[in-house]
């Protein structure tokens, strides 16, 4: 089944209350308060989604050869293919009738709190949107959580790594709805991945943060195509991790 397009049947904006429908907005007025003063109202809007936050869960395998492997997911973003219809300053020809990013799926009321149930949540989606039976105590929180969009979004995203086995992979049954019907897994070497990201090719902030991260939580050095075992001594006692330790 090859996908074409997407089209608007429907445009519920002018009739729709903000605080209706997956998204919901919050027009606020609001003033800073300081020590001494208060400032002047200024108005300001809130999007969120259910829930809020979501769980990145980066999916690798470890070649043979040593070289690292990573599964995104490749499936249509209808905002970012509805582009196509609005004036920007910038141009962009290109259609986005489909984007590849990492695995991720929002927190829901039943996930464990902490590290434990970020690891939980990966799991689930790493089954779920790429038919990989991977445990939770297999991935590891790699960093802290990020912003997805502070000026208008309170959306937060954690980052897991897991690594998976293609002969353990089965059938992804999605989440069932029509929005994620088409998707398909693209497994690329990690460096082709992070140079589709850098060129725009795949054009997801959170897939080439995320990347990165696991670049860093293997060691991997991939400008130089190298893990940091690989290096002369002199090099590998400068070499220093970033990751940190996520909070219970």
């Amino acid at each position: 089944m090859k996908l074409i397009g997407i089209e608007i049947v429907e445009d519920r904006s002018a009739d729709s209350r903000c605080d209706e429908g997956f998204l919901k907005l919050r027009r606020l007025t609001l003033r800073n308060v300081y020590a001494d003063r208060v400032s002047e109202a200024y108005p300001c809007d809130v999007v969120s989604r259910p829930g809020s936050d979501a769980v990145v869960a980066v999916l690798y395998e470890r070649a043979p050869d040593g070289r690292v492997f990573v599964w995104l997911r490749e499936a249509p973003r209808a905002p970012i293919y509805l582009r196509r219809w609005k004036r920007f300053h910038h141009p962009d020809a290109r259609e986005y009738l489909t984007i590849a990013e990492v695995v991720a799926g929002l927190v829901e009321a039943t996930d464990g709190e902490g590290a434990a149930g970020m690891r939980e949540r990966a799991a689930i989606e790493a089954r779920e949107e790429a038919g990989f039976a991977v445990s939770a105590g297999d991935f590891a929180v790699i960093g802290g959580e990020t912003f997805a969009s502070p000026g208008t979004s309170d959306e937060k995203v954690y980052y897991c790594a897991g690594q998976v086995r293609v002969s353990e992979r089965s059938a992804a049954h999605g989440d069932g709805t029509v929005m994620e019907e088409h998707g398909e897994l693209v497994r690329l070497e990690l460096v082709e991945a992070l140079e589709a990201c850098r060129r725009g090719s795949i054009p997801d902030m959170k897939t080439e943060l995320a990347l990165m991260r696991l670049c860093d939580h293997l060691g991997y050095l991939p400008q130089l195509g190298c893990f940091v075992e690989e290096l002369p001594e002199p090099l590998r006692a400068r070499h220093r991790r970033l990751g940190v330790a996520a909070r219970a």
